[in-house]
């Protein structure tokens, strides 16, 4: 089973964009996501930008993969997704079906993420088709129906990833929900979502954590974590675990799932205050499941 690192979620500098990869480079991550999922007006890194850092990081040895934007908006976001997907050598995660067609037209292999709506069979089926060899399972999903879409395609040649560890990404709005929580127009933003690295965090009347802010991305409040699942992953056919960036200590988490792997042992979780698992069982999202 191998270990994904997948895109940063949030907006960081330029400079600890560069350091964190520069770090993770030696953690023992086989698959690397890199590139803007979440909002084309972030301008510390580029397509170009992006590309250049991929490009150095596949001398590490890992395979680097280029996550493709998730809401496309304007026909300048259209060409930025074009731009990735016009990259010599590198895959592509498609996160929007824009960015599937213009790799299947150039009959490029690809990688769904997880918002690409992969709810049965037949769609995986269907994409594979088109040029998917990976794909990563919709985080609203759980091991019933994966169960069920697997037991179905045995037969594919392709690879399942799970998104493992990190704050879920449930949905994506044209409102920037960050500028909005500080009285500011979403043209008007002034970027202020890099003030919170790790997302804002939104509770409701009574103060209960109920979601997390990232500009127009919203998250869960709590971080799914799904280390304890490994092993039943691996055994109905999941070949990569998913860790989402965070802002500080994510190699250790990566060392963490590591170790489980290489000992083959169920260890204790990673319990963070706030864990959920909810979604995995088939209960709500925001459940943490003994």
């Amino acid at each position: 089973m191998k270990l994904s690192l997948g895109p940063i979620l949030y907006y960081w500098p330029r400079a600890t964009v560069e350091s964190f990869y520069d770090t993770m480079q030696a953690t023992p991550v086989d698959i690397i996501y890199l590139g803007e999922t979440v909002c084309s007006k972030r301008h510390e890194l580029r397509s170009g930008d992006w590309i250049a850092l991929a490009q150095g990081l596949a001398k590490s040895g890992k395979e680097i993969v280029l996550s493709s934007l998730t809401l496309i908006e304007s026909n300048a976001d259209l060409a930025s997704v074009r731009k990735l997907c016009d990259n010599e050598g590198l895959r592509v995660e498609a996160n929007d079906m824009a960015a599937v067609n213009l790799l299947s037209e150039r009959e490029l292999p690809f990688t769904c993420g997880p918002a690409i709506n992969i709810y049965n069979q037949h769609t995986l089926r269907r994409l594979a088709r088109q040029g998917m060899q990976r794909w990563v399972l919709p985080v609203e999903l759980g091991r019933a129906t994966l169960a069920d879409i697997l037991a179905a395609s045995s037969d594919l040649s392709i690879e399942t990833e799970v998104f493992a560890y990190g704050k879920l990404p449930l949905a994506y709005s044209a409102r920037c929900f960050t500028a909005r929580a500080l009285g500011l127009p979403k043209d008007d933003c002034r970027y202020s979502c890099i003030d919170y690295p790790d997302g804002l965090l939104l509770k409701t009347q009574e103060s209960q954590q109920l979601f997390t802010i990232n500009g127009i991305q919203t998250q869960s409040a709590a971080t799914c974590n799904l280390l304890g699942e490994w092993q039943a992953m691996r055994d109905m056919g999941v070949d990569v675990l998913r860790i989402s960036p965070q802002y500080t200590g994510t190699e250790k988490i990566v060392q963490r799932f590591a170790d489980a792997i290489a000992t083959d042992s169920r260890p204790l979780m990673l319990l963070d205050a706030d864990s959920c698992n909810g979604y995995w069982y088939g209960e709500a999202g925001m459940a943490m499941i003994d």
